[in-house]
């Protein structure tokens, strides 16, 4: 049977203006880092949750080049659903795709040359059916490329067409200000940054978050639940459905007695919200002004729901904050910390 959108799909929604620019986002955009790869992955669940995600207002939709297993899968299973199922929607999509880390064997496979950036969003835009993608990423920091180059690959997305903005993720707030000036040098606006931002990974807060809003850069925090680990998923037992079990992002190592204290204080206090820790890790979130958009995954539509969920309780007052920054600490999990560092 076809997909037909929810005509209300718009009517509860408060969409966020990204930095200075004129695009609006939602504050949930649903990330296909995991579950949407390989044959077994894009199955009716996932559509479902694609269609579920649209119906309730989602509109945006976050890839990259090398999302699976296998690296493309994702962005690939995203196009055959684009075509058979969203194309009509087309101009009420923002989709964001990125290139940065290993996709390919050989010297022009990864990091910030314009080489492979360039090969990557043309390769990018044959797997999902698409003319352009709304954002194209460059997704870490590259020590050994002059900032330059990735900067005129940037920008050559655009020119030709094949990208309406750029930003970039885990880039450091230094990294950040040089790549804006050469940005703007060419012409060009640097829309939006994605960093890895949650209440046991808060590195963003040391400068970042003033940097973006001093630049009018948008922000869209991925992994705000950290993988999971935000959730009492890892309480008692490691699940066999999970991350951990999968061997996929994260380690045994991460489930230490510190995390659990944590967990458990943080979930006493999202109960007296009336939420999930989930449910408010999104919600602490999004309490920033300058945070455009929180960059969630979801295993079903249960989970997804869950996470939408999260915008009838977006208030935070001070007391709560500060009984919540007693728990909310690092737990170094933070995976992508060296780009974000160099």
């Amino acid at each position: 049977m076809p997909y037909k959108a929810n005509t209300n799909r718009y009517q509860k929604l408060i969409y966020r203006r990204c930095g200075n620019s004129g695009l609006l986002l939602p504050p949930i955009t649903l990330g296909l880092w995991h579950n949407f790869g390989g044959k077994k992955s894009m199955t009716n669940e996932s559509k479902k949750m694609l269609f579920r995600a649209f119906d309730r207002g989602v509109t945006h939709f976050d890839l990259a080049n090398n999302y699976g297993p296998p690296y493309g899968s994702a962005e690939a299973n995203f196009g055959k659903v684009m075509n058979s199922d969203l194309n009509k929607h087309r101009d009420e999509l923002i989709i964001s795709t990125k290139a940065g880390y290993d996709m390919w064997p050989g010297p022009y496979g990864e990091w910030g040359s314009k080489k492979y950036l360039t090969a990557s969003l043309d390769q990018s835009l044959k797997r999902m059916n698409l003319e352009y993608v709304d954002i194209f990423y460059s997704h870490r920091f590259d020590p050994l490329t002059p900032l330059e180059e990735t900067a005129d690959a940037l920008t050559q997305a655009i020119r030709s067409g094949k990208a309406l903005y750029v930003g970039i993720s885990s880039y450091s707030s230094k990294q950040t200000i040089k790549m804006n000036k050469l940005l703007k040098e060419r012409g060009i606006s640097c829309l939006i940054h994605q960093p890895s931002y949650s209440m046991i990974n808060r590195w963003v807060e040391k400068d970042l978050l003033s940097t973006l809003k001093k630049l009018g850069i948008g922000c869209i925090a991925f992994s705000p639940l950290a993988q999971g680990m935000l959730s009492d998923k890892y309480l008692r037992a490691i699940p066999k459905v999970s991350r951990i079990a999968d061997n996929s992002s994260l380690d045994r190592k991460m489930i230490t007695k510190s995390y659990i204290l944590k967990i458990k204080e943080l979930t006493k206090i999202a109960k007296k919200r009336g939420q999930t820790l989930p449910q408010m890790a999104l919600s602490w979130v999004l309490r920033h002004s300058i945070m455009t958009s929180a960059l969630i995954g979801a295993r079903t539509v249960k989970q997804l729901d869950e996470c939408l969920d999260s915008q009838n309780n977006l208030m935070f007052s001070s007391d709560e904050l500060k009984e919540i920054d007693k728990f909310a600490k690092e737990e170094k999990i933070n995976l992508w910390a060296k780009s974000s560092k160099d």
